[in-house]
């Protein structure tokens, strides 16, 4: 699909890959403009994916577990793009990288957006019911949704409705 994407459409691919040569490998069979990387690499491999790739834009997500995650702008900001903010469990025998449906210490989300140049994506249990909160407290860049808006696995029209309504509002209410 990503190859058959018109000019101008970024095409994001979601890996979960812990070298610059496994990223490099998907990459070279699914060429998205943008690779989002789900887990927290060692930053030395870096060098290694922008040579292989460097027309690819990057996108480091970042878990909130706790504060720890704040050591990690610095870390990976030389690096990357963009961040996109996230729930999820790292460590422990089966980590969750996403899609859990569950929200976290946005306090935190809100000093990482602070303490960075970069754009910074806000995902992680948003739905209608608490995406204005999310927004005029962590004011990140832009969201990413995935549970916040489907009923029974498919996407549900008045959710995504209601939804992006909440966005808008907040947008509005942040620019006043």
């Amino acid at each position: 699909m990503a190859r058959e994407a018109p000019p101008g459409l970024e095409t994001f691919l979601l890996t979960s890959g812990e070298s610059a040569a496994d990223i490099a490998s998907e990459l070279a069979i699914c060429p998205a403009t943008t690779v989002q990387i789900v887990r927290h690499i060692d930053p030395k491999e870096y060098p290694a994916l922008i040579e292989a790739a460097p027309q690819v834009r990057r996108v480091q997500v970042i878990h909130i577990e706790d504060e720890g995650a704040l050591a990690l702008a610095a870390r990976y900001t030389p690096y990357v793009d963009a961040f996109l903010l996230d729930s999820g469990r790292t460590s422990g025998p089966v980590p969750q990288f996403g899609g859990t449906g569950a929200t976290h210490d946005w306090t935190i989300s809100a000093r990482f957006v602070a303490q960075t140049a970069l754009p910074v994506y806000l995902a992680g249990g948003l739905k209608s019911t608490n995406v204005y909160d999310a927004i005029t407290q962590v004011r990140p860049f832009g969201v990413d949704l995935c549970t916040g808006v489907r009923t029974n696995d498919q996407l549900d029209e008045e959710k995504l409705k209601s939804f992006m309504e909440e966005v808008r509002r907040a947008a509005e209410d942040l620019s006043a």
